[in-house]
């Protein structure tokens, strides 16, 4: 009689593909769902936090929930066909409910959502499917544990270890692929798909080498794959559909008119009456009055305005750059002027040609005037990297709602501007506003992108009541509020439209409002608490702006943490923020205005509290024979790893947003690179790491990550520095694969320091790793919404690092009475 094969399911290669689908499932569901609510969120980046914690919480409990199955029913193969089962509904209805989340809320048309709201929104939305994804992890380890016939952690690491690579394989094909060619319905039934098409497999392979019947499991393969070709145009139907009620609650008043995906954002075009609107990832771009219209629309002559009076700044300006803007009319009024050439930047060649059809034919016909190079890069890598000079630069985006528009708005892109400038040039740059600045989100607003630009050019003039202009330079005799000066410059140029006259001058710079505008943005934002206060009412009859502009120097010193926007610290973008909430939502107290009252200081309580329990618990469980805060150390090791690897991906991501701006496009890569970081490290720590239980080597972890934060926050600053996107990738790749690497050796450490404490697998698996995510929410959430805006990027590393050194203190006081 020979020798009984080992059973072919026991083998790893038979569980690596549903391993290997949890990974990817999990990586491309999250990307879709980030997407689809960045878009109800209006694409703001501190909404990006709010979303991964809620992410991570419902993944958490769905670990912790699913140890406490597996213990009482022992069946992980049933277990994991249920799950995959559940997914393959949950994560399509998901997407469907958050396109028609903003009709259960009490919110104007285009209005913020606060955070509360957004985390709200975000949980209950994403919660069930979250839930049976922290399960599968859970029931995966527990069927390779069950298959190896090992009682240890092994099942949980190399599990852990197969879903990061699937993360990896799952952010590349949605990056490279997937976000080509399938829409949010197409992608989320193919996810659900697979992982079912990998748990029936598992299924399948059980059932062979227990000698039934396999014929049953093969027709549901066979019936899957069918249904997946079958659903593809039927889902690109229910993506139409859905979108139109998702903008039928964003706005009531229009239609639907075109949807566009394009690398940067879902791109829409609304229709009412004769006006189309065009957004980008939820925010409004801009509105035209489109091809069949007999008058311009309300932008369009915002446009005109920005078009003239921005070149009559300058006598006689020859070269110009334009970031933005030109297809709601402002390259079109350019064209105008006696102008040898204008080089228009437009980031999206997709939006372009979406729009190109609801354009006027005087804007197309700039479009195609020889003296006009269209050019689609991003405005800032353009600037950095070309080495042309310019007699103006105008940057025409939106308000710097968002990090990426934030960009525009800094000390370093100021500087960035001013290196491409010719003698005597002139930036401008310009920012919604109020008659007379009057609240103190618009005053703080407003006030942060001049003070920022006076720390570049030593000449900056505010113009405006409705909308603020600021036109900086190195020339004084170039920039005047002069309206006779200005409508002189103007009608020797011999200019021709319907949309400007000399006569505008008059009403856009009407001597007082203009000089009490002056007062307020020059004074505010001296004084260390005027981020929470409303700006001073100023004198009856302010001096004249360039008495004012004398008299600057004898002020008080800018308050730089509030009121100096740059990459590392996007307070500009938190203002904004701010303001617009304020527009919408009224004015009262808010989780904003509480974020602004932050200390740095604030840290030390709890990291005090933490040492002084870990003490009291090691001084109670000696007397009673117990090691209690053996138990908290580890736990809050585990707990502190996931805060602070999030807080470094949040830093990193905010980063890389500032420098490259196009993070929706790579957050599915920038994830990978993390998770490959993270898988290595888990092999790494499993393969060579005999006894994993010794709390001297989790330790020695929760060190180097500290190290590394704080490394990371010297040298993010700098990363910017070089000037080849190659180059910065490479150092962007390089920090988040090492967090990665440290993250993923901590888990399988942590994993086996736990069950020699806890002597169960299952519940240990699912308790850390439901801990550690549970941490990761907290990080991003303080990274995101409190720190990154208010105290700075480099300052989450900071964070990250204090969080991993109090772990470490911790493990060593407790390994003191463990030994």
């Amino acid at each position: 009689m020979g020798v009984q094969s080992r059973p072919t399911w026991r083998k790893p290669a038979s569980r690596l593909p549903a391993v290997l689908s949890l990974g990817m499932v999990c990586q491309i569901g999250q990307i879709v769902l980030l997407r689809e609510l960045l878009m109800v969120f209006h694409g703001s980046e501190l909404s990006i936090g709010v979303i991964f914690a809620a992410w991570m919480i419902g993944v958490g409990a769905g670990s912790w929930l699913g140890a406490r199955v597996v213990e009482r029913l022992v069946r992980p193969l049933l277990l994991l066909t249920l799950t995959a089962g559940g997914v393959l509904v949950l994560l399509p209805v998901t997407v469907l409910l958050i396109r028609l989340c903003r009709g259960f809320f009490d919110v104007l048309p285009g209005a913020y959502l606060s955070v509360p709201d957004m985390a709200f929104a975000s949980v209950v939305l994403m919660l069930p499917v979250c839930l049976l994804l922290g399960a599968h992890f859970v029931f995966l380890a527990q069927a390779w544990r069950a298959g190896s016939g090992v009682e240890d952690t092994s099942g949980a690491a190399r599990t852990y270890i197969g879903e990061a690579v699937g993360n990896v394989a799952g952010g590349l094909l949605f990056t490279f692929l997937i976000v080509h060619f399938l829409d949010s319905f197409q992608t989320a039934v193919l996810a659900g798909l697979i992982m079912l098409a990998a748990a029936l497999s598992l299924s399948l392979d059980a059932s062979r080498s227990r000698g039934r019947r396999k014929g049953p499991q093969r027709v549901v393969l066979v019936s899957l794959g069918i249904a997946a070709l079958v659903s593809v145009p039927l889902l690109g139907y229910l993506d139409a559909w859905a979108y139109r009620l998702q903008w039928h609650h964003f706005a009531p008043e229009h239609q639907l008119v075109e949807i566009r995906q394009s690398r940067y954002g879902t791109i829409a075009v609304v229709q009412r009456e004769d006006q189309y609107s065009i957004y980008q990832s939820g925010n409004l771009l801009f509105a035209v009055a489109g091809p069949e219209a007999d008058s311009p629309a309300h932008e369009e002559h915002e446009a005109a305005v920005l078009a003239h009076l921005a070149l009559v700044q300058h006598e006689a300006p020859r070269r110009i750059l334009l970031i933005g803007g030109g297809l709601r009319g402002t390259l079109r009024e350019m064209t105008r002027h006696p102008v040898e050439r204008i080089d228009y930047v437009e980031l999206d060649p997709v939006l372009t040609a979406t729009v190109r059809p609801y354009l006027s034919s005087a804007t197309l016909a700039a479009l195609q005037d020889p003296r006009v190079r269209l050019i689609h890069a991003d405005g800032r890598l353009f600037i950095k990297t070309t080495r042309a000079n310019y007699d103006m630069i105008v940057v025409d985006v939106p308000d710097p709602a968002t990090a990426v528009l934030n960009r525009y708005y800094t000390e370093e892109f100021f500087r960035e501007a001013e290196s491409r400038l010719s003698p005597g040039g002139v930036l401008v740059v310009g920012a919604v506003s109020t008659p007379g600045m009057r609240g103190r989100a618009v005053a703080n607003r407003n006030a942060t992108i001049f003070h920022t630009l006076q720390r570049v050019y030593p000449h900056v003039l505010p113009l405006g009541e409705r909308h603020l202009y600021l036109f900086a330079t190195h020339a004084p005799d170039q920039i005047s509020p002069d309206v006779e000066v200005l409508r002189q410059r103007y009608l020797r140029r011999n200019i021709e439209t319907d949309a400007f006259s000399h006569r505008h001058f008059d009403t856009l710079l009407e001597e007082g409002p203009l000089r009490r505008m002056n007062w307020v943005i020059r004074h505010h934002g001296r004084h260390a608490d005027a981020h929470l206060n409303a700006p001073e009412t100023g004198p009856l009859f302010p001096a004249a702006i360039a008495e004012q502009q004398s008299a600057q120097d004898l002020l008080p010193p800018v308050v730089d943490r509030y009121f100096i926007n740059s990459d590392f610290r996007p307070i500009g973008y938190f203002h904004t923020l701010v303001f617009w909430n304020v527009l919408t939502r009224g004015p009262e107290e808010d989780a904003f205005t509480w974020v602004l009252r932050v200390e740095p200081w604030w840290i030390a309580p709890p990291v005090a509290l933490v040492l002084a329990t870990t003490l009291a618990l090691r001084l109670v469980g000696g007397r009673v024979g117990r090691r209690p805060d053996v138990h908290v150390a580890v736990l809050l090791a585990v707990f502190t790893t996931g805060l602070s690897t999030m807080a470094l991906q949040i830093a990193l991501l905010f980063s890389f947003q500032s420098i490259y701006g196009f993070v929706y496009e790579q957050v599915g890569l920038i994830v990978a690179m993390f998770m490959g970081g993270l898988a290595l490290g888990t092999a790494l720590t499993h393969r060579y790491i005999t006894d994993k239980s010794d709390m001297r080597i989790l330790a020695c972890i929760q060190l180097l990550i500290a190290v590394l934060a704080c490394l990371l926050a010297v040298a993010l600053p700098w990363s910017a520095a070089p000037a080849s996107p190659a180059v910065v990738f490479g150092l962007f790749s390089a920090m988040t694969f090492g967090a990665g690497l440290l993250n993923g050796a901590d888990f399988p450490l942590a994993t086996a320091c736990y069950m020699a404490l806890n002597k169960r697998s299952a519940t240990a698996t699912g308790t850390v790793y439901g801990v550690e995510l549970a941490g990761a929410s907290v990080g991003a959430v303080l990274a995101s919404v409190v720190v990154a805006p208010v105290l700075g990027i480099p300052a989450c590393c900071l964070l990250a690092g204090i969080a991993q050194g109090t772990a470490f203190v911790v493990l060593l006081i407790a390994r003191r009475s463990y030994a």
